[in-house]
This record gives structure tokens, C-alpha cells and sequence, in this order.
């Protein structure tokens, strides 16, 4: 029994890169038209969404999203999410209409294919470098004054498998305030279940989503900070534990 599980998770994983790759492949000429301008990004955004939920149902993902709040059109926010699973960048672009940048770590740009179009599109980061921490913010500012929203995974990584939800960095809630947009949490329940990054582990399923009420950062400064940070990530860890009650 344990071969034929080991079996699946081989041929699982390769599927997954796959799907991963193929729509890319397919969609190459349009996608390399929407990022020649940045003014085309929402365009490219769309397409990544498509790409996003090919992936997801192609695994045999089944996904259901509850809103407790739904961000207005045309308006910018910080998105924020557990991390935990090489599927939340897909699961990201499914639940969130509202075109977004993600601030990613500079490794994923060595992905193939993926990575083309990965450091084009995203603000990369190279958290061992300060220097490169400041150039994110403005990066993002240019981001956010053009009308697009910015995603972060505040955890600064995927934690120990062990670890429902780590520590939280200052980033994602420095920016949201030094700009003045709301904080939008989202807390993903199934995606360490489904797809982790152990490779021997996975299997097609549910995939919960809850869009937190978003958190307002006017009349704070960064002296707010740790505050804002310790509130969002209790919320997450809080519904975390609701959902860990229910499977």
C-alpha cells in the first residue's frame, strides 16, 4: 500500500509542474505582450488568474471562499495570508479580484518558465539583504500610486511544517501604513494539507478560504506596527484553529 502511495505523490508532483508549465507555454506570446508595459499589468493579472485556476481544478482542488468583506474595485490594499504551500500564490490569485503585486523571495525567479515571467511581474526581495528590503518599499509605492494592490506572505517564508503559523514580519504592515491602505487577511486551511512542500505528501480535496474585515491603518504611524501585526495575525491563527475543529 505505502508503494502505491509513493507512486501517486511521484506522478501527483509531476502533474502539478505540468500544469504549472503548459498554460505558459500555451499563453507565452499574449503573456509576454501584457508585461511590456507596466500600464498593462491588470491585463496580465487576469491571465495569471486563469493560469491560477487551471492549476487548482487540474489538481483537483476544490475551492470555496468566504467574504466576510469584499475590497471595492479600483481601490488598493495590502493582502495578507498564512504560508504554507507552493499553491497559496495560485489560491491567492483565485480569491482576489482586485489586480495585485506579489513581494516574493528572488529564489522562485529560478524556476523555469515560471520565473520569466516571476521577476517580471513581482517585487523580489532578498531578505538577507537590507538593502534590498528598502528598495521593496519603493517599488511598491510605484505600485500603489499606479492603482494595483500589493500581496505579501508576512511569515517571510513557509515555517516548519509543525507550526501552524509563525512569527509575522513588520514589512507588509509598515508599508500598508507609511501608504495608508487597508490591511486585507486571509487565511488559507487546507493548502499544507493538500499540496506542502514534502514531496511525498498530497491529495486532491477541499481548499477553505476566509477574506477576513480588513484592518485600517488611517491615524496610524509606524509606531503602530507591532500592534497591527500582532492583530492580523491573531485573527489568521484564531480561524486557523476554527478550522482545524471542523475537518
Amino acid at each position: 500500500m505505502k508503494i502505491v502511495k509513493y507512486i501517486f505523490w511521484i506522478f501527483y508532483r509531476i502533474w502539478f509542474y505540468i500544469l504549472v508549465g503548459l498554460p505558459i507555454l500555451i499563453m507565452f506570446p499574449i503573456l509576454l505582450i501584457s508585461i511590456l508595459k507596466e500600464s498593462w499589468y491588470p491585463f496580465f493579472f487576469r491571465l495569471a488568474r486563469i493560469w491560477a485556476k487551471i492549476i487548482l481544478i487540474g489538481m483537483g482542488f476544490r475551492y470555496r471562499i468566504e467574504r466576510e468583506q469584499t475590497p471595492e474595485k479600483n481601490k488598493s490594499y495590502m493582502f495578507i495570508a498564512n504560508h504554507t504551500s507552493m499553491t497559496d500564490i495560485m489560491l491567492m490569485l483565485v480569491s482576489v479580484k482586485n489586480p495585485f503585486v506579489f513581494v516574493g523571495k528572488k529564489e522562485l525567479a529560478k524556476i523555469p518558465l515560471f520565473g520569466f515571467f516571476y521577476k517580471r511581474t513581482c517585487i523580489l526581495v532578498d531578505r538577507s539583504s537590507a538593502k534590498s528590503r528598502q528598495a521593496v518599499f519603493l517599488r511598491a509605492q510605484r505600485r500603489l500610486q499606479s492603482g494595483l494592490s500589493i500581496c505579501i506572505f508576512p511569515e517571510g517564508g513557509v515555517p516548519d511544517e509543525h507550526i501552524d503559523l509563525d512569527e509575522f514580519k513588520d514589512g507588509a504592515f509598515r508599508l500598508a501604513i507609511n501608504h495608508q491602505i487597508p490591511i486585507a487577511p486571509l487565511t488559507f486551511a487546507d493548502n499544507k494539507k493538500r499540496f506542502s512542500y514534502t514531496f511525498f505528501s498530497g491529495r486532491p480535496g477541499r481548499m477553505r478560504v476566509k477574506i477576513h474585515k480588513f484592518l485600517f491603518t488611517e491615524n496610524l504611524t509606524t509606531d503602530d506596527t507591532r500592534f497591527l501585526n500582532d492583530k492580523a495575525r491573531t485573527i489568521i491563527l484564531k480561524q486557523l484553529e476554527a478550522f482545524n475543529k471542523t475537518d
